[in-house]
């Protein structure tokens, strides 16, 4: 098993160079913020352990909001950040885009302060790379390779089987062996890879274990702790909901129809939103306990083709910036805007309270968990106020959903298997 990395460059915007940023990355795009995954600048299509990849500008109006309650608007740079999700280490990807495209990345970063042509770009970027307080992998393992060959395998698989040929009136052990020797046939002829998983990185089952091990034991040492300081928690929390300013006004209607005009061009959407954590020590101390939990579940519990019971994310990400005051959250997720929303309200509303609840003018919540994100109406102005344009978006296998990764990897599964009943086999059949 390969497992996933990912890199989150962030730097800021000198200075005067926004415009020009700007119209670079526009450059970028075969249609507005989908990428041209061979475009001259970085042709993101040349790495094959790169799933998705953004740039972005994070700008945020949403700080001004904190005048709106007497509190001070922190001068904050304008950000551009590069993200992206790979197979295997991510510093060695960035290697790798260094050495193939190393001068679309000095002219993309050249607009941020303090890159100088004499700097090592490789460097420069390892600097920059900010921690992921909690990422999220829909299939931990999964790699671009795999999935590309197994849409290739259902592809050919499907070809050769038409729609009527798949009910209870064919023998489903018989078409099962013509299909599994018609694929060998094309393996030998080298038309259809099939690619044995690479070997674990040992190190990786080692830091696996230890993570896994950190919450018990955390919970373990610090229970007597945990115990007396929980009432005085609760009622911190409590004063904190009845206070906290709630603070979700009717986004610019411009802004929403710009942000529009980047979705929807492929079966998968982006979405990055940046705002400010909410005031004070308790707020800024808990928001870094939950994202610790969440890294937690997110690798040991939810890395198996599901977020709790959401299943359209591929992947997401929860990063700090300007010493954890402000959180940046960017996602990778299957339908429209719309449903994405829906989905979060209607399964996992509660989730989104524990994080987001602890920035600045969220819906109003009860006990962390109750309330917030269920505001149905407040939530969709909250989300999309704070949500940015992603001016640059890669997918490495357009034109495939999380489902489709699903029902390919079940089709492999079943090719592998060395024998089937007779409806375990039509069952297999019906996947095509």
């Amino acid at each position: 098993m390969t497992p996933q990395s990912h890199f989150v460059v962030v730097a800021a915007i000198a200075p005067g160079r926004e415009a020009g940023l700007r119209k670079l990355l526009d450059g970028m795009n075969q249609k507005p913020g989908l990428a041209d995954r061979a475009n001259a600048v970085l042709p993101f299509g040349d790495f094959p352990r790169l799933h998705f990849a953004r740039l972005a500008v994070l700008g945020d109006a949403t700080m001004g909001n904190l005048e709106e309650f007497g509190l001070p608007r922190p001068r904050l740079p304008t950000y551009l950040v590069f993200m992206g999700d790979c197979d295997g280490p991510a510093d060695a990807l960035l290697a790798e885009m260094v050495q193939h495209a190393g001068q679309g990345m000095r002219r993309i970063f050249s607009h941020c302060r303090g890159l100088d042509v004499r700097d090592d770009l490789l460097d420069w970027l390892l600097d920059h790379d900010r921690p992921v307080a909690a990422p999220y992998v829909n299939r931990i393992g999964r790699t671009v390779q795999q999935i590309r060959e197994e849409s290739a395998l259902q592809q050919a698989l499907a070809a050769r089987v038409p729609r009527g040929m798949r009910d209870a009136a064919v023998d489903p052990l018989a078409l099962r062996r013509d299909l599994l020797n018609f694929v060998r046939t094309e393996q030998a002829a080298g038309r259809l890879l099939l690619t044995p998983p690479a070997p674990t990185p040992r190190g990786w089952w080692i830091g696996n274990a230890l993570h896994a091990l950190a919450l018990p034991a955390a919970a373990l040492l610090l229970s007597p702790l945990v115990v007396l300081s929980l009432p005085v928690v609760l009622w911190l929390l409590r004063r904190h909901e009845t206070r906290d300013p709630e603070y979700c006004p009717r986004p610019d209607p411009e802004a929403v129809r710009e942000m529009q005009e980047l979705e929807d061009h492929d079966l998968s959407n982006s979405f990055t939103a940046l705002g400010a954590v909410k005031p004070g020590w308790f707020r800024r101390m808990l928001v870094q306990v939950l994202l610790w939990l969440i890294a937690w579940a997110c690798r040991h519990v939810f890395g198996r083709g599901h977020l709790a019971r959401v299943r359209t994310i591929h992947f997401a990400h929860w990063v700090f910036l300007d010493n954890k005051t402000r959180v940046l959250f960017a996602s990778n997720y299957d339908g429209s805007h719309e449903a994405y929303m829906d989905d979060f309200i209607n399964k996992v509303a509660w989730g989104l309270n524990l994080v987001f609840s602890n920035g600045f003018g969220w819906p109003r919540t009860a006990w962390l968990i109750h309330q917030g994100a269920r505001r149905e109406l407040p939530f969709k102005y909250y989300q999309r106020g704070h949500q940015l344009p992603t001016q640059v978006w890669y997918k490495a296998y357009p034109g495939l959903t999380l489902s489709d990764l699903e029902r390919n990897r079940r089709i492999r599964e079943g090719f592998d298997r060395v024998g089937m009943s007779d409806a375990e086999a039509l069952a297999w059949l019906r996947l095509l």
